[in-house]
């Protein structure tokens, strides 16, 4: 890769927002915390840099700066809210607490052209922003001028050409700044001038190439869940290196519907790719009875997966390497770039490592690409649509759906009813329309009249949000004719169900995981 834009990150909640607004715009971005930017600065060698916003204080001399380094590498510099104001601090400028604060929609007023704004805004129009400030900048360092301006934010937008370091005080990541990715776009193309030419193909090329070089003549086991993450991972790396690639495919009894025959007819018949199918359902489901701890029941069901691959990895001859599909987000979620709580998440994935004794490398193609991006790259390589276009599903897959304690019994009463909801809005013609849908079990009985008799039964939950890549998410606005089909064939047709909900909590961004 030659042309990519490195974002520091400061903690903001949007920060994958703008490294998905580069992307689109054809050119590859990757994201670093602040503590290890200077190292990631000095090795990615980006032709562009992009300071993202946070929740810090300017004012306060112990919150987080840019590494030096930037401001003297002779490349552009993009300023983000926070960003715009360390980088005014750090180049001689002011900055100081305000007591008229911007949060949400705001309106700027254009002052003077700048590059930021060509084809897009004109001096004197006002446009659509979306603010999240309290501090402001005061004064701004040499060579900057003020480009444009809001009621609460006299520097919202600042540029200094001869640099070419721009900062603006809004977002423009998010949505809710209409003509935000176009100023990006204009950032990475007009300002920095790259080709914008990362597509999924020179991607894919690339990702085998490192492959290659990473594996050597090492043997690679690949540990399939049934999801197309680690389904797209396993035929770019068959792709990249043949036979030494094993595929293990552990049933551990909490799929979804037909979903371990549909992996193993997938890989076995359309693929031929070796392909080793262990049920482990028992061991599973014995060891998650009763548990509901919903922390616990990742633990496990992680501890076990591991146990399970020791196990085939030995009956197989051994291997060099663990291949995971493991995504951009899982990388940015388990790691707590700003000291906060989100090392944690990402509990059931093993993105830190794997166990020393497992004495294995992880081999990971898949962790610079968003979910939307994996399956882009699952068409390039040919899977079929049907699997590519599948709703995400959890690593610790219905165990995370049926809150309190696991049983076999729950599991086949949660299956069904997933099968049948997700059965109607396919009929619908739906499912595309919707990012994630699925049903959940709750630890809930109600007492309820069918028929001439009572009954004692679960309640099922039922959820569907839209998102592009799962940073975020809104529940999918169903009209009530829909939900009346769907209750009715559930309470119908899955026995231990007598009361269907529909969920409508949403996923803003910040919070972590949607499961």
């Amino acid at each position: 890769m030659t042309d990519q834009v490195l974002i520091i990150d400061f903690g903001s909640q949007v920060t994958q927002l703008i490294a998905r607004r580069v992307r689109e715009a054809g050119v590859y971005s990757e994201i670093v915390p602040f503590q290890s930017a200077e190292a990631a600065f000095r090795e990615m060698r980006p032709s562009a840099v992009i300071l993202s916003g946070g929740p810090a204080s300017v004012t306060d001399a112990t919150t987080p700066r840019a590494p030096q380094v930037v401001f003297d590498a002779g490349i552009p510099v993009l300023g983000i809210c926070y960003g715009e104001q360390t980088m005014v601090s750090q180049l001689g400028g002011g900055v100081e607490g305000s007591d008229h604060r911007e949060f949400g929609r705001a309106y700027v007023d254009v002052v003077d052209e700048c590059p930021l704004f060509e084809g897009v805004w004109t001096k004197g129009s006002r446009h659509q922003v979306w603010m999240s400030h309290g501090d402001r900048v005061t004064a701004l360092p040499d060579g900057f001028r003020v480009v444009a301006v809001s009621d609460g934010a006299p520097f919202a937008a600042i540029a200094d050409e001869a640099r070419q370091f721009y900062a603006v005080q809004f977002h423009p990541e998010v949505v809710h700044t209409p003509d935000g990715a176009k100023l990006l776009s204009n950032f990475v193309h007009k300002i920095a001038g790259l080709a914008g030419d990362w597509t999924m193909a020179a991607f894919r090329e690339d990702a085998k190439a490192r492959i290659r070089a990473q594996v050597g003549d090492g043997r690679v086991i690949c540990g399939l869940s049934g999801g197309v993450d680690s389904a797209v991972a396993a035929v770019l790396i068959h792709e990249a290196i043949g036979d030494q690639l094993t595929c293990i495919f552990v049933d551990h009894g909490l799929m979804r519907l037909n979903e371990a025959e549909q992996v193993v007819t997938l890989f076995r018949e359309h693929y031929n790719i070796p392909l080793v199918h262990v049920d482990a359902a028992d061991t599973f489901l014995d060891a998650l009875e009763g548990e509901t701890d919903p922390e616990k029941k990742r633990k496990t069901i992680g501890r076990l997966f591991i146990e399970v691959f020791e196990a085939e990895a030995k009956k197989v001859g051994g291997a060099d390497f663990l291949a995971q599909g493991t995504l951009y987000p899982d990388v940015i979620e388990s790691v707590s770039f700003t000291g906060g709580p989100s090392v944690t998440i990402k509990s059931h994935h093993n993105v830190g490592g794997l166990p020393e004794r497992m004495n294995m490398q992880l081999v990971e193609p898949l962790r610079e690409l968003f979910k939307d991006e994996v399956r882009v790259l699952g068409r390039e390589l040919g899977l079929p649509e049907a699997f590519v276009g599948r709703h995400p599903f959890p690593g610790p897959g219905l165990a995370i759906r049926c809150p309190g304690g696991v049983t076999r019994e729950k599991m086949d009463i949660l299956r069904q009813a997933d099968a049948i909801y997700l059965d109607e809005i396919a009929k619908a013609g739906l499912y595309d329309a919707i990012w994630q849908a699925f049903a959940v079990l709750l630890p809930v009985q109600t007492v309820g009249v069918m028929g001439d008799g009572r009954t004692y039964e679960f309640v099922c939950a039922l959820r569907a949000v839209t998102s592009v890549d799962g940073m975020t998410a809104d529940f999918y606005h169903f009209d009530m004719d829909f939900l009346g089909r769907a209750a009715t064939r559930i309470i119908n047709e899955v026995r231990g169900i007598n009361r269907v909900v529909y969920d409508v909590t949403s996923k803003p961004p910040g919070t972590i995981e949607w499961e």
